[in-house]
């Protein structure tokens, strides 16, 4: 029986060390007050679309946990609207899906990465792509795949996965190598830019999503142990910039756009846990750095926007209003 996946790759809201240009790989940077209301514009955009999440996953980082958690107290509100009864889910916190671990430059800005810093004793290099591709692996291998390939007759699917712009990349172009030949289609309409390709999307903004719509028929799971070689996976390159929204792809080039010929189990190296080919699955993009739920939101003045967001401050509204006598 045929069964859905409605999935969102989502980046985390905008960090203190976002907006001070640092690298913020593993370092766990909090949300900035404008941020934390990008994230609630999300939760209120997927609110008002009636999704109703079945699995939230992410990172154990805090601009992702809270980002996430903004997902599911308007998923909280949204089932007290049509029933109180509906379960939400947990946001499900896994280190495997954190950002690129950047080494001796995390914390840092760009242009300190001098050769003079890079050749000093005691500089650590940032983590490989093949490292970042062994732990997207593991996500799609214990986490998400398995979710298509259960025989219950629950609702479809609705998967939130939040996470950070460079690994997400990485999960994308894994996820990728693991569908069908030809399988992946651009929804009609979708405003791309002129160059793009499967592998090359684009980045994605503070809160943006790539969402999905997978379509299983059958899964199955072959087993892969390290007596068996490993065959080459292609190697993709990295995602380019965001796209631009008003940018216009010719849509007979949209057609003729296809996933080149994938290898028959794509593992980066060997595995003694079972690989998961994503067999009898369409797929179509639907989004593409979605960040609609973002217009017309304006940053706070005074620094207030910029700083770190604290629960348990008030915001710049409260400060201009007047107190009411009783």
């Amino acid at each position: 029986m045929a069964r859905s996946m409605r999935l969102f790759l989502i980046r985390h809201g905008e960090t203190v060390d976002n907006v001070a240009q640092r690298y913020a790989g593993v370092r766990d940077s909090p949300l900035t007050c404008h941020g934390f209301q990008q994230a609630t514009r999300l939760g209120q955009h997927f609110r008002a679309l009636e999704l109703s999440f079945t699995h939230i996953f992410s990172s154990n980082l805090q601009r992702t946990v809270k980002t996430a958690g903004q997902i599911r107290e308007a998923q909280m509100l949204l089932a007290g609207d049509e029933d109180p009864t509906r379960r939400v889910p947990d946001v499900v916190q896994l280190p495997v899906i954190m950002e690129r671990d950047f080494g001796s430059m995390e914390g840092k800005k760009p242009y300190e990465r001098t050769q003079e810093y890079v050749d000093s004793p005691g500089f650590v290099a940032k983590e490989s792509k093949e490292s970042l591709a062994r732990r997207a692996n593991v996500f799609l291998d214990d986490h998400l795949l398995p979710l298509l390939e259960e025989s219950s007759e629950a609702d479809d699917l609705v998967v939130a996965i939040v996470s950070h712009g460079i690994f997400l990349s990485s999960l994308w172009r894994c996820l990728l190598l693991r569908l069908p030949h030809k399988s992946v289609t651009f929804a009609s309409g979708l405003m791309l830019g002129p160059r793009v390709s499967l592998e090359q999307l684009g980045g994605w903004s503070n809160t943006g999503f790539l969402e999905l719509l997978m379509t299983q028929v059958a899964l199955e799971a072959s087993r892969h142990t390290s007596d068996t070689p490993s065959p080459q996976v292609p190697n993709l390159p990295l995602p380019t910039d965001a796209l631009p929204a008003d940018a216009v792809i010719d849509k007979d080039e949209i057609a003729q756009q296809q996933l080149p010929e994938l290898p028959s189990f794509p593992v980066l190296t060997a595995q003694k846990s079972p690989t998961r080919i994503a067999r009898g699955c369409t797929t179509t993009i639907l989004t593409v750095n979605g960040k609609d739920h973002l217009q017309n939101l304006k940053r706070a003045g005074g620094g207030f926007g910029t700083s770190r967001h604290d629960a348990s401050q008030k915001s710049i509204q409260t400060y201009f209003k007047r107190r009411k006598l009783a």
